[in-house]
């Protein structure tokens, strides 16, 4: 199903040749991938296993820059037992673009104050995230990590 799904964001983003729904539709979906983004982004800084559930789908890939890839159990279970802690997270550059009302690409940069498994640590990476909508709310589906260029 992800392969799909990617495979749809790819094609339509490359061909430009997407279905679009009508102007607020696209507007509204925008402002709720948003304000989904930005809910992940305060539950990874203060993670709660019902929070993450709410915005992370059960199928969810998310790569790392460090080559790491987890699952949706690893990744909540990193975040809960503190071996991915972060202190602060500064989101900055972020584009969203909804694909056919069912799918939206995120792309932004993460800055953070880290504190992984008790050691203080800074990062900034950037981030290309693929939201699906289920039953109606948006959830992380993929997830892939970067480091920018020096």
């Amino acid at each position: 199903m992800l392969k799909k799904w990617i495979a749809i964001a790819l094609i339509a983003g490359l061909a430009g040749c997407v279905t679009r729904a009508p102007a607020g539709a696209a507007t509204d979906d925008n402002a709720a991938v948003a304000a989904a983004a930005e809910k992940l982004r305060v539950a990874m800084i203060d993670p709660t296993r019902e929070s993450l559930n709410a915005l992370v789908a059960d199928d969810l890939s998310y790569g790392h820059s460090g080559g790491k890839v987890d699952t949706k159990a690893s990744f909540i279970a990193d975040l809960l037992d503190a071996k991915s802690d972060f202190v602060t997270i500064a989101i900055s550059d972020q584009t969203i673009k909804v694909v056919d009302g069912q799918l939206a690409i995120v792309r932004h940069t993460l800055a953070a104050d880290t504190n992984d498994s008790g050691k203080p640590g800074k990062v900034t990476i950037r981030i290309l995230g693929v939201w699906t909508k289920q039953a109606g709310q948006w959830k992380l589906v993929a997830r892939q990590a970067v480091r920018p260029p020096a």
